[in-house]
């Protein structure tokens, strides 16, 4: 009975997560997860940590993987704010500083969270179409008083807009705050972090789900000058103090104590993204240069609804959304080599080719 709900969200629409299946084996491109397992370090440092402290609260401000982070971007442990994934530490950067008088803008194309954190804390906002490659048209979201919110690479085009394009618009609101979501840019795009220092208006949130395959500990993160790191925590403790469980804390400075698994698993995700990329051109694909862990792809010939069911039927889940201007695309994750074969092969044999 919504009678009971309060009336700020009886109309909301929430996000709607990619599917995960209970009932069989699917090869799962649906939710842009790491193929790869965890470093064998964070997992040696998790086992380590599930012992008899997890009778005790963890480190309410996780300082031990603020430093560890602060290290790793150059900046200092102040700069750093470490919350319970990126989808967190997103809200509460909406919550923390985008008001309710002023209009927050972003694409027309992205991540679908944006528009369900502006509706839940009452934020008006505008959305900005892309062109038609879906990049960002940079000088449209310069001059905008209320905040403006960047998926870079984007999502789910994998599009990357470059560094000079990030560094006008957030020089072109000076009064407000652009946060750049850096989700995925560990696969090919120009991180935002070394604009921090110079660029006080600059929020960067970035995630460990992704590259460094922790999307079940639920890690994420923000970099900032230390005035929007105050925002974050004022935020936080207001909420919930402890958003990071000792496991997770273990877990993510174990994954930060090794650099080379982690470019090791990167460059294999890379590689494959390319390799799988020129061969759906190939069958006649269109797809979207990425520099994410994904590919955006069309065909002018099959309807990607078809195609989505007809994979499932193959037993492979992708993404798809009946939206606006991309219902005839499919969003799919970078998988292993030979999960990518079973791709490419099911799409050839869908496609007539």
């Amino acid at each position: 009975m919504r009678a009971f709900w309060s009336p700020r969200i009886r109309s909301l629409v929430p996000y709607t997560p990619g599917e995960q299946p209970k009932d069989r084996t699917f090869i799962k491109l649906n939710t842009n997860e790491n193929p790869y397992p965890p470093s064998p370090k964070a997992l040696e440092a998790i086992r380590d940590a599930a012992g008899g402290a997890l009778r005790l609260y963890p480190d309410p401000d996780g300082s031990a993987l603020r430093d560890s982070l602060a290290a790793l971007h150059r900046v200092k442990p102040e700069q750093v704010f470490v919350g319970n994934g990126s989808d967190e530490v997103l809200a509460m950067a909406f919550l923390a500083f985008f008001d309710p008088e002023q209009e927050l803008v972003f694409p027309d194309i992205t991540y679908s969270f944006y528009p369900v954190y502006a509706e839940l804390f009452g934020l008006r906002f505008r959305e900005i179409p892309l062109d038609e490659a879906y990049r960002v048209p940079v000088e449209q979201f310069v001059g905008r008083s209320g905040g403006v919110v960047l998926a870079n690479p984007n999502a789910p085009t994998g599009r990357a807009l470059p560094l000079d394009g990030i560094k006008t618009i957030v020089e072109g609101n000076p009064q407000s705050v652009v946060l750049i979501d850096e989700a995925y840019v560990d696969f090919g795009g120009e991180s935002a972090a070394s604009l921090v220092d110079s660029c006080p208006n600059l929020l960067v949130v970035r995630t460990m789900s992704k590259s460094r395959s922790l999307a079940g500990l639920r890690v994420g993160y923000a970099l900032g000058g230390a005035h929007l790191i105050a925002g974050l925590d004022a935020v936080k403790n207001s909420f919930n103090s402890y958003t990071l469980d000792r496991l997770a804390l273990a877990g993510a400075a174990g994954s930060l104590a090794d650099p080379d698994y982690f470019q090791e698993t990167v460059d294999k995700i890379i590689r494959t993204r390319e390799q799988t990329a020129g061969r759906l051109r190939e069958l006649g694909f269109s797809v979207c240069e990425s520099a994410a862990n994904f590919l955006f792809l069309s065909h002018d010939r099959v309807a990607a609804k078809e195609l989505l069911d007809g994979l499932r039927a193959r037993g492979i889940l992708v993404r798809w959304w009946d939206k606006p201007r991309i219902s005839n695309h499919l969003r799919v994750t970078v998988g292993t080599e030979e999960e990518m074969d079973a791709l490419c092969a099911a799409l050839a044999e869908l496609v007539g080719a």
